[in-house]
């Protein structure tokens, strides 16, 4: 049998002292970022063995329930990932002018200001979720999502360029469950730019 694959949880230490994201609001999200990891991992290998023992079958329930599981599990790991690595102490306040993300933004949406007020509307609707800019692969073009879950609406294809955790886990040590727009706010005081360029094709 193939070696099951696992994942080992990053370490996302670099993201402590942000601006208005406590570092207890931190710890308490890090561990839920484990928590997908390891969750991942153990649904990987009993998904591996039902495959190995030649039980794989739409038709069994556990099988079933246990595969749309590990698609709500993977997503959270990696949007996390995608989150914590966009975040930064110290950060600039927007992307520097002239530079490939600034450019892309204003090809996508006319003008930074514009594509920043669309992303914002996106972060502060009802629900949970999570904001997202995606690249489209095939134009280059920018666009901001709201995804549902971890995995619900994710534009086929598309790469993330900018990941905010809309979830009230993210924020709620340090702002009431009211104040999403005040953590969307300390958010963007975060933004490591630089990160979100590398992500630009």
């Amino acid at each position: 049998m193939a070696d099951v694959k696992r994942y080992t949880p990053r370490d996302f230490s670099k993201v402590r002292g942000l601006n208005g994201i406590s570092d207890k609001q931190l710890e308490e999200h890090l561990k839920l970022y484990e928590g997908y990891v390891k969750r991942t991992n153990a649904l990987t290998e009993k998904l591996q063995a039902i495959c190995a023992d030649g039980k794989a079958s739409g038709a069994d329930p556990v099988f079933a329930e246990l595969t749309r599981r590990l698609g709500f599990e993977y997503s959270g790991m990696v949007n996390h990932e995608y989150y914590f690595d966009n975040m930064a102490p110290g950060a600039q306040a927007e992307p520097p002018s002239g530079g490939k993300l600034r450019k892309a933004l204003e090809a996508s949406f006319g003008k930074y200001e514009t594509w920043l007020a669309d992303f914002r509307a996106i972060a502060t609707m009802p629900g949970i979720g999570w904001a997202m800019t995606f690249q489209d692969p095939t134009t280059g073009w920018l666009s901001n999502h709201w995804i549902n879950l971890h995995q619900d609406n994710v534009p086929v294809g598309f790469k993330p360029v900018l990941v905010m955790d809309g979830w009230e886990h993210a924020y709620m040590r340090d702002y009431l469950a009211t104040e999403r727009a005040k953590y969307v706010d300390a958010f963007f005081k975060n933004v490591s730019w630089e990160a979100v360029e590398k992500r630009i094709a």
